[in-house]
């Protein structure tokens, strides 16, 4: 992957992914930036300037050809590859983690899970192992792991995760509830859910106010 493309850029691209394969679904073979703008609410422009970050792939007076287009995103995206993943905590995100098959559907395939708790060590969910903590290094050593999932609390997962970085890990999905610090080789997505809800009431609560404020006057 090109370094010089914007994060912006890279933000977008799973939308653009999903919409064009809700498009190929509906058997839709191609559409244009104009049409496909009206869909996901950007403008045709900036469609087309992420596009022609990665080659285009437009066609003059054709538009996008739906089915090539979701294809090439999809490689820009590394789609194409599997990827192995380990989640540390069987707690309830990561057993739902674990269980959910859709991301097996995108290459991605949780092979084990890791806890501290002995009452969870030694079951497994959907088939795959919970593992102890003190395994880890090893599993990590014996394995081929891509991406490593955090959804411990975050007193824990600082140190999980420099544990994971100089196992070798260079992708970690970070649940935990604090943003994680480490070497700029070690790519970390944080996922703070409780901020989704946390700008929702913002707007509802905004709702409010305004709606008071109109009832004054």
């Amino acid at each position: 992957m090109r370094k010089d493309i914007s994060p912006a850029v890279i933000k977008r691209l799973p939308r653009y992914y999903r919409y064009l394969g809700d498009l190929k679904e509906r058997e839709i073979v191609r559409i244009s930036s104009r049409e496909l703008s009206e869909r996901m609410h950007v403008t045709a422009s900036q469609i087309r300037q992420d596009l022609n970050c990665f080659g285009g792939f437009g066609q003059q007076g054709y538009g996008y050809n739906v089915a090539m287009l979701y294809d090439e995103v999809g490689k820009i995206l590394g789609l194409d590859k599997t990827y192995n993943l380990i989640v540390i905590g069987a707690g309830n995100l990561g057993r739902t983690i674990a269980n959910y098959q859709g991301f097996e559907d995108k290459g991605f395939y949780v092979r084990a899970l890791f806890d501290k708790d002995s009452k969870k060590i030694g079951k497994n969910v959907r088939g795959i192992d919970i593992l102890s903590m003190d395994k880890l290094e090893d599993y990590i050593k014996k394995n081929k792991v891509d991406i490593a999932a955090i959804t411990i609390p975050k007193e824990s997962a600082k140190k999980v995760a420099m544990q994971l970085a100089s196992s070798g890990i260079k992708a970690i999905w970070n649940f935990a509830h604090t943003d994680l610090r480490l070497p700029p080789d070690v790519h970390v997505q944080n996922v703070h859910l409780i901020e989704g809800l946390m700008n929702l009431s913002y707007q509802l609560t905004t709702d409010e106010l305004e709606g008071n404020y109109s009832d004054e006057v």
